[in-house]
């Protein structure tokens, strides 16, 4: 009876390992091969911003993964895809510590009291990457992260999380290669 426990426990294991960490979405009528350059949507020359620390991580990463593809970075004027990028924040709640029970009584039946544990929130960030077709303006390709960006991590923890979500997002572009 144990074995079977800790098979099932193995095999459990092994499953949720196989989940995909980001939710690809796609317009099945674009013609992903006709595409092969591209630029950050941000690029096309009105103004200068200031590029945040992830920001940049989140760059670097793009362009690293589509250099990859052997799509050409140009100008936004000349590209085939813009590549837009943003950090959605979401809120949730975490409980820490442990709450306290206390309870009497004999036979099946008795009475009890417990709190629950301690809660507080969080702020945390999804990357979200749209790929959009300059001829129609619209996009054509989308990637959620499932794996989130805290305050709690370290720069470097977050420039490693960043490239490993942004790598996988590109495993699956273009669509239907996987």
């Amino acid at each position: 009876m144990a074995i079977r426990v800790l098979i099932a426990s193995i095999l459990m294991l092994a499953m949720a390992g196989c989940a995909s960490n980001v939710v690809t979405d796609y317009d099945s009528a674009a013609v992903f091969g006709n595409y092969s350059s591209w630029a950050f949507m941000d690029e096309t020359g009105e103004g200068q911003s200031v590029v945040s620390l992830d920001g940049s991580r989140i760059r670097n990463a793009v362009e690293r993964e589509l250099n990859r593809k052997a799509m050409k970075k140009v100008s936004a004027d000349e590209a085939d895809l813009l590549v837009a990028w943003e950090i959605v924040e979401e809120e949730r709640l975490e409980s820490y510590g442990v709450g306290f029970g206390l309870g009497f009584g004999h036979s099946p039946f008795g009475w009890g009291l417990a709190s629950a544990p301690p809660v507080r929130e969080v702020q945390e960030g999804k990357l979200v990457i749209e790929l959009a077709d300059t001829s129609t303006q619209r996009v054509v390709w989308r990637a959620a992260s499932r794996r989130y960006l805290n305050e709690d991590q370290s720069p470097e923890y977050r420039r490693e999380l960043i490239d490993e979500v942004v790598a996988e997002m590109f495993s699956k572009y273009p669509p239907g290669l996987d």
